[in-house]
């Protein structure tokens, strides 16, 4: 196998996304929710930064287990303050369990208290009618050329897993982009709920021949997860294990995008009305 020098699949965020419509309508963050303290200061971090990014614009951020506030309670917030609208931004990388029923009973839960609010649920940031976004593939890039700035042969992609074939297809089309994009194998990996692990994902590729394998974190932020996934890759002898997404530019650019979206009927769409 030829190694590839990771400058970074040929993809760009749209410029200008950032100073597009929709400023003024509160943007909700939902997040899956952890009991690693990491991964709420980083959902918090995001908030800031698109908030930064969006001047004027209230951007909230609410998990859906093991922190506070939910998706529910800061969607009444907003109600009771006198908002009409929001805008609810599921930060999730697959359109699995917790997008198809956990975001939208939350936002449900707030019509006894919220009955003149509407809201608009937009789509995962990961593929959305099967397409792969070309600034999550940049920021995924970007946080690979950090960590392993030289040559690899091969890419694992690891994600946190589930138990939807459709989701985990999703996170296929991803390594697939992945690969086209560096010109090498890239096989996918879960920390949890599906074959393989990252260990061996990274063991087999070795056995196949590659010697430089760097596994590409499909996370937006920290946890034990993460953590997992780095303690085992480096044991399979991966060179290299990307950060998170965390708070970074391509991030927030991508959830920018997501909000300013117009309504096209593959949104959710909630209407309370007095």
């Amino acid at each position: 196998m030829r190694p590839a020098r990771l400058t970074g699949p040929e993809h760009a965020p749209t410029p200008g996304a950032s100073a597009r419509a929709g400023a003024g309508v509160p943007v909700v963050l939902v997040a899956h929710g952890s009991r690693d303290p990491r991964a709420a200061a980083a959902t918090r971090a995001l908030a800031r930064a698109v908030g930064a990014a969006r001047p004027g614009t209230p951007v909230l951020p609410s998990w859906l287990d093991h922190t506070e506030p939910g998706p529910t309670e800061v969607l009444r917030g907003l109600a009771a303050d006198g908002h009409r609208t929001a805008v609810v931004v599921p930060l999730l990388l697959t359109a699995a369990y917790h997008r198809r029923v956990d975001v939208p009973a939350a936002v449900a839960a707030a019509r006894q208290a919220a009955p003149g609010l509407t809201v608009r649920v937009t789509d995962v940031l990961g593929p959305a009618d099967g397409t792969v976004d070309a600034g999550l593939l940049a920021g995924l890039g970007h946080r690979l050329a950090q960590a392993r700035p030289g040559p690899v042969d091969a890419l694992v992609l690891a994600a946190a897993g589930t138990r939807d074939a459709r989701a985990r297809g999703s996170v296929g089309r991803v390594a697939a982009a992945l690969a086209a994009g560096y010109g090498v194998p890239c096989t996918v990996a879960y920390a949890s709920a599906a074959p393989p692990t990252a260990g061996v994902a990274v063991t087999r590729l070795r056995a196949a021949g590659a010697r430089q394998v760097a596994v590409v974190a499909y996370f937006l932020a920290p946890g034990l997860f993460h953590d997992a996934v780095v303690a085992a890759a480096e044991r399979a002898g991966a060179v290299a294990v990307s950060a998170p997404l965390n708070d970074s530019p391509d991030l927030v650019d991508l959830v920018l995008r997501r909000v300013d979206t117009s309504g096209d009927g593959s949104h959710s769409r909630v209407h309370y009305r007095r």
